[in-house]
């Protein structure tokens, strides 16, 4: 039962739970089990809340005996980064210089699904601040990906697409400042949706403006869910937007029979590998099975822009929200945010409103783009996952620069638009990956319904990475 458990999707796992046939002590006992098995070969959860975890869940056991009304994820076990606050929980955002915080008040969207009736099971680890693509730091080491341990899961929500990948837990909060979300879902063969910007209210803190919340799942009708309980207008948030009229996990199973879709292997610029492009291309090809019309074609804007665009309003960001370091905090920091807090204080006003207007430019030309198609298909990330520590230098046998093989998400942290990583195949070595699903802006539910109707047609969930069965 317990394995059963483990992999029941949260929608499901909600449903039995309302009519009493699992207990919510059953399953957050089953999946904290599972956890002090596996979680040490992963390292996915930097933090494991097991007296938190079965408080609550004794609770909604009584709550569901006394007919209390319940919410939409009564009993339900997730996790939570450790870049978001739970109050009373430290929340070290992968750094040492935060190693002894502890949060005196919650993140937004984490309170939201607490007060669903989500039960706390832990943090999950993150590089620190959340800055580079891979789940690694000083604080808590690698996060190891479920399908091949020497390998990384990326980042920055590496360590939650790791717990969902390996059935530590059916809801992941997750957070996407360049493809932190989408990333980690590729290289782990889950699903994962960065939302319209503003859709899940925020904190203020680094990366303002660019960095989404949103979930990480292993079934987008799961993800619909998780979405549904963190959306919604914030007061203190005056970046977030009015509360969505629809339902996302009504309008999930709606199909996309007549949309346009747009194919576009490289955006114009993106190196990738042939295997890759070759997967995520067939896959895309099946959206004609489900009434779309697909043609290959590209935004139009150039990688450079977008990259230097992105490095100048993130780095900037950063400056500002770390401030003033003594030497010694300088020293706790790794290279990464080194480098960010240099480059954003070097930055000029006149360079940051060029950068805005740069992104302007990308906002205006995908505007266009949308104008005639109603999706973007890409691959969500040039290569499977890689060797950890070693990322690749070379894609398709042409040199990159660091980073280059993750060109593909952070053009649309700067649009806001939503999109998400569907999996859609493996490599040949085994290891996932993940097809780009690119919508308008405030059309989430309808990249939702897209992946969706993809995972009806070409299931993934069931298939179970090795160091998990």
């Amino acid at each position: 039962m317990h394995d059963e458990i483990a992999w029941m999707p949260a929608t499901e796992m909600a449903a039995a739970i309302r009519s009493k046939k699992l207990s919510p002590v059953e399953v957050t006992r089953a999946l904290l089990d599972r956890i002090d098995a596996i979680n040490p070969a992963l390292n996915a959860y930097c933090l494991v809340t097991p007296e938190m975890a079965m408080a609550a869940a004794k609770e909604a056991e009584a709550a569901v005996m006394r007919g209390d009304a319940l919410g939409p994820l009564h009993g339900v076990p997730v996790s939570i980064k450790d870049l978001f606050d739970v109050k009373g929980l430290p929340t070290t955002k992968g750094s040492l210089l935060y190693k002894d915080h502890i949060a005196d008040g919650w993140e937004f969207c984490a309170k939201r699904l607490i007060d669903a009736g989500g039960v706390h099971l832990g943090k999950t680890n993150t590089p620190e601040f959340g800055f580079i693509p891979m789940t690694e730091n000083r604080l808590f080491g690698p996060t190891n990906n479920p399908w091949d341990l020497a390998r990384t899961p990326g980042g920055s929500s590496g360590g939650a697409a790791a717990a969902v990948a390996a059935g530590l837990g059916p809801i992941a909060l997750s957070s996407d400042g360049g493809g932190s979300i989408r990333i980690p879902a590729s290289f782990c063969g889950v699903f994962g949706i960065k939302p319209t910007y503003g859709r899940i209210p925020r904190k203020p803190g680094g990366w303002t403006t660019m960095t989404h919340r949103g979930p990480t799942t292993r079934t987008v009708t799961d993800a619909a869910l998780a979405l549904e309980v963190m959306s919604g207008h914030e007061p203190e948030d005056p970046f977030s937007i009015v509360d969505y009229p629809g339902s996302f996990l009504d309008e999930v199973n709606l199909g996309v029979k007549g949309l346009r879709v747009a194919w576009s292997p490289d955006l114009g610029y993106a190196p990738v590998e042939p295997e890759v492009r070759a997967i995520c291309e067939a896959a895309a090809k099946r959206f004609a099975d489900l009434g779309c019309i697909v043609e290959e074609a590209s935004p139009g804007f150039p990688s450079p822009t977008a990259d230097l665009t992105f490095f100048t309003s993130a780095a900037t960001a950063d400056a500002v929200w770390l401030g003033e370091l003594s030497p010694e905090q300088l020293e706790l920091l790794d290279k990464p945010a080194r480098v960010f807090l240099a480059f954003g204080k070097k930055t000029t006003g006149m360079q940051l409103i060029q950068a805005e207007r740069r992104r302007m430019s990308i906002w205006q030309t995908m505007q266009r783009f949308h104008e005639t198609y109603d999706l973007l298909l890409t691959p969500a990330v040039s290569c499977t996952a890689f060797p950890t520590g070693h990322p690749p230098t070379m894609i398709a046998g042409t040199e990159i620069a660091e980073f280059g093989w993750m060109t593909y998400t952070n053009p649309f942290n700067l649009t806001g638009q939503p999109a998400a990583s569907v999996p859609c195949g493996f490599d040949a070595r085994g290891l996932p990956v993940g097809l780009h699903v690119i919508g308008r802006a405030y059309e989430d539910s309808l990249v939702l319904r897209a992946c969706r109707a993809f995972e009806q047609m070409q299931p993934w969930a069931a298939k179970r990475p090795a160091v998990a069965v």
